[in-house]
């Protein structure tokens, strides 16, 4: 009888102290795991593009990402080494997104406007992404726009070494201009009075190009007033126009 009893009390007691022990094994691991899945390198990413949005690269800090975030850095830079590491990928991410974006097309012409403009678009919303692209073109995200853009080229029949020469100049016109418009709307947001508008800001450069040396800046001076109601999409596509006609002239 008292061996019964024992075995009858002993076995629930030692089923719950089990229990308990595979609980407080199990729990850490899985909790870790639930934190890794909840704060990927996708979510990092994507508030680093807020950061840099909202605040240019000097407000991406760690600390500053780990606030918006609800973390700690040491959860990010679990995910992530470094800050160069995170600007190289948030920057690839818009990239890929814009690429994504730009429908193809079966005329390679009008595949190329609609990459150009991917990026130039790209570039306005984010302009810390044109400077990222021109201090690290080796990385991938250049390698995506220069990727869309050789294909383009390859369609246009353009054969032998004339691809890599076609297809870096409309590469480098692209984000060359693009990195340009994008600094300049920045210097006018930035200077400027609320109240300035285009047309005022372009009607008092056209008028300083006027008043320029005439022996020294007579082309500048002859083309003051095309400066007047341009539209920079239109004019970023002529010059791309421009390259494509050449690609054209010479094959």
């Amino acid at each position: 009888m008292e061996r019964s009893s024992t075995n009858l009390l002993g076995a629930p007691v030692q089923d719950c102290q089990d229990g308990a022990v595979a609980k407080k094994a199990t729990r850490g691991p899985e909790r870790e795991r639930r934190r890794e899945d909840a704060l990927s390198r996708e979510r990092i990413v994507e508030a680093a593009i807020a950061l840099l949005d909202a605040n240019g690269e000097d407000g991406l800090t760690f600390r500053a990402l780990a606030t918006r975030l609800a973390t700690g850095p040491g959860a990010i830079y679990w995910h992530v080494t470094n800050k160069s590491e995170l600007l190289v990928a948030a920057t690839d991410a818009v990239v890929a997104r814009t690429m994504g974006e730009v429908r193809g097309s079966t005329e390679p012409h009008e595949a190329i406007h609609r990459i150009a403009l991917g990026v130039f678009d790209a570039i306005e919303a984010h302009p810390w992404v044109g400077a990222q692209l021109s201090r690290a073109p080796w990385e991938t995200a250049m390698l995506r726009i220069y990727e869309r853009l050789g294909r383009q080229v390859e369609a246009l029949g353009v054969r032998g070494r004339a691809q890599f020469t076609a297809a870096s100049t409309l590469l480098g016109y692209v984000i060359g201009v693009s990195v340009q418009n994008a600094t300049a709307s920045q210097f006018a947001r930035r200077e400027l009075a609320p109240s300035t508008s285009r047309v005022d800001f372009l009607e008092a450069a056209a008028a300083r190009w006027r008043e320029l040396d005439a022996r020294e800046y007579s082309f500048t001076r002859n083309v003051a007033a095309h400066l007047l109601g341009h539209d920079d999409r239109k004019e970023f596509l002529a010059g791309i126009d421009l390259i494509l006609a050449g690609i054209a002239g010479s094959e």
